[in-house]
């Protein structure tokens, strides 16, 4: 009976959050001109937690706000600058725009129907959600190394890496090929197993969301406990490092055993290898064009240049290092 009600307590929430979700929509099609209504229409979310990583912009901008006025006071102003957050708001806004278009018309179409040849169905409760989140943090941990380790997922995620500063709005410079090169394949399995795709993509929101926090100098260590569990800020800025010791470590986007558990795991070290941000081999700007497709155009030339197959291949999925030079 206990759990009979706790479902029916997550179908009547649910219920109320699609009430919100239909007038948010109905409200921006109200408000836009009326030849752009069929289109919008056709992107706005569908389910209510589509519109979870959309809504969070404007408390990201206002809390990079507060972390900047109290680094200021305290004299830790340097990696702060309005071009430098422009850019990196402008990097986040192009790449939210873009995948919710592409999320609604292409991504989450191709899940559902692969959904429809599922192994179970399993259903969220109060009992699953911990073990689906701890699932997709699985899933994003292979997402993220994959990133690091082939060349063609690198080359949307080198945009994350091109900040010379860490602060809250570092967490915003993402690019927009990601859906491109196609993130949401790691997390097929899930769904595949029985997670409906709707569920998988808002757990994975719950994760982002919670890395915008740990990407920071104002927080230094945690207790160890913490540390040991949990991906941090100074995990996260250990995973930024252009130092050797650091390159290509501490995947984990909310957990961080995982890194322990497969042997990428590093501790950051303030004292002896404080950690130099940045992507080895990209210089750090301002030029949003050149931030998103310049690694990807660079290896499409690549591409075309190689000879034979094994070449072309290799050029795509083996590591940025082997692949060039310039794109490691």
């Amino acid at each position: 009976m206990a759990a009979d009600n706790t479902l029916m307590t997550l179908g009547q929430y649910g219920q109320l959050l699609d009430g919100y979700k239909e007038a948010l929509n109905q409200s921006i099609l109200a408000i836009s001109p009326e030849s752009w209504q069929p289109t919008l229409a056709s992107i706005l979310p569908t389910h209510w937690q589509e519109w979870l990583i959309p809504l969070a912009g404007g408390p990201f901008f206002l809390l990079f706000l507060a972390e900047w006025f109290y680094q200021s006071k305290r004299g830790k102003s340097d990696s702060f600058s309005w071009r430098r957050t422009m850019t990196n708001f402008s990097l986040g806004g192009s790449y939210l725009g873009f995948e919710l278009v592409v999320h609604a018309l292409i991504v989450l179409p191709i899940c559902l129907w692969l959904y429809q040849y599922r192994l179970f169905t399993i259903e969220v409760t109060w009992l699953t959600a911990i073990p689906i989140f701890v699932a997709v943090e699985f899933s994003y941990y292979w997402f993220h190394r994959a990133s690091h380790r082939v060349n063609w997922f690198w080359s949307a995620h080198v945009v994350h890496h091109s900040d010379d500063y860490m602060n809250l709005s570092t967490a915003m410079r993402q690019s927009l090929l990601y859906s491109v090169t196609g993130w949401w394949i790691f997390f097929v399995p899930l769904m595949m197993l029985g997670v409906h795709p709707v569920w998988v993509f808002f757990f994975y929101a719950l994760d982002l969301i919670y890395q915008f926090f740990i990407h920071t100098e104002t927080v230094e260590k945690f207790p160890k406990w913490v540390e040991y569990i949990f991906d941090t800020p100074s995990n996260h800025r250990a995973h930024h490092g252009t130092n050797g010791a650091y390159i290509d470590q501490n995947y984990g986007g909310v957990l961080i055993v995982f890194d322990r558990w497969f042997g990428t795991y590093v501790e950051e070290d303030t004292i002896h290898n404080p950690v130099k941000y940045g992507a080895v081999g990209e210089d750090s700007h301002d030029n949003v064009i050149n931030l998103i497709f310049g690694v990807f155009c660079r290896m499409w030339q690549r591409f075309f240049r190689a000879k034979g197959v094994k070449k072309k291949l290799k050029v795509l999925f083996h590591a940025p290092s082997a692949a060039s030079p310039k794109s490691n």
